[in-house]
């Protein structure tokens, strides 16, 4: 069976976004949809809430029965699920976010880590390939390139050793679907190491909702400033950077989603093959900045308690992102305050997610 093309007006791609109701995942469905695709999302809600999805229709001004996004509810480790999608729909693409991603949680659980990321995409891709649909979007991360101790990261360096389970799984997943390639070659893989996201849709209706306290440095400022946590612990601040602190590519999560539209437009001229593309801004923020720069947004200080370092993190992590802007024509718009602006706007809009 060939490969369904992607050589076609957004009106007629149906696009598979698996986890569709998560951060990343609702902000490229929001994108997707202003585009004019069609989008179905598989989500199973272990990490992500329905009320994302009547969000983004408001954003889109879609009512709950508006053909252009439906949703199959279930997991990608499920066969009948995943098979449900491509039954029922005429998936031409798919972009690939279902996936657990707490690095902490990764290192205590590395079985369900394991179990759930690989598992799950081998059981997508293998259905997705029996119903001739070889294109895909995988969501990667930057932690692939492992501790080299070199910046900024290019998409042509060697992938390192990853330091925790979760960076296994992308590397992993970034070599089977590489192999898939290889063995044929009508799949058309396109692999997307993102660097931090944070901020949310400009709106304040879609945004970061962590379950329990939050793994990330943003979510987590965010909900000092709200006062619902009491202060930000800053891990080492005896770095080799400018404040001491650990610095990072931190990008807009709207610059992010609007990376896979363009790497589903930049497919659909590049029928097959597997291609690396780094997301990020290409400049590093500190853990002090993205703190200072909270505070403006919320207009009062948010106490921070220096604490030692935590093993695994490296001093600087930061993209080169040249090969986006040359190959995609995709450059990250806005900066750190934009950032720090959305992310206060969603989390005062809604203080506690979307359990409001």
């Amino acid at each position: 069976m060939s490969n369904a093309s992607l050589a076609k007006a957004p009106q007629e791609t149906t696009v598979l976004v698996t986890g569709g109701a998560g951060f990343i995942g609702s902000h490229t469905v929001v994108e997707l949809l202003e585009r004019g695709y069609n989008v179905v999302v598989l989500d199973d809600f272990s990490n992500s809430s329905p009320k994302a999805l009547d969000r983004v229709r408001e954003i889109c001004s879609l009512d709950a029965t508006d053909p252009q996004l439906s949703l199959i509810e279930g997991s990608i480790l499920d066969r009948d699920t995943v098979e449900e999608a491509f039954t029922r729909f005429n998936i031409d693409t798919i972009i690939h976010f279902a996936g657990f991603k707490a690095v902490g949680e990764s290192v205590e659980k590395p079985l369900e880590y394991y179990w759930n990321n690989i598992a799950g995409t081998l059981v997508l891709a293998n259905v997705a390939r029996a119903h001739g649909c070889k294109n895909i979007v995988f969501s990667s991360s930057a932690t692939v390139y492992g501790e080299t101790g070199k910046v900024p990261f290019e998409e042509t360096d060697k992938r390192e050793s990853p330091t925790n389970p979760y960076g296994q799984t992308k590397a992993m997943l970034e070599q089977i679907l590489t192999d898939l390639y290889v063995s044929d070659d009508e799949w058309n893989v396109v692999l997307l190491r993102y660097f931090n996201p944070i901020g949310a849709h400009p709106s304040g209706l879609i945004g970061e909702d962590p379950q329990g306290i939050p793994n990330n440095l943003l979510p987590y400022v965010a909900q000092v400033a709200i006062g619902t946590l009491d202060e930000v612990g800053v891990f080492g601040d005896d770095y080799p950077t400018q404040d001491g602190t650990g610095v990072r590519d931190y990008i807009h999560v709207v610059d992010l989603a609007r990376g896979h539209v363009a790497a589903l437009e930049w497919m659909a001229a590049h029928p097959s093959g597997v291609e690396i593309f780094n997301l990020g801004t290409g400049r590093g923020s500190s853990v002090l900045d993205v703190i200072h720069s909270f505070e403006k947004a919320c207009g009062h200080a948010v106490p921070y308690k220096i604490k030692p370092r935590r093993a695994g993190d490296i001093a600087e992590c930061f993209a080169s992102c040249d090969k986006a802007r040359d190959e995609l024509g995709w450059v990250a718009e806005y900066d750190l305050d934009r950032m720090c602006e959305d992310s206060w706007r969603w989390q005062s809009m809604n203080p506690h997610g979307y359990d409001d």
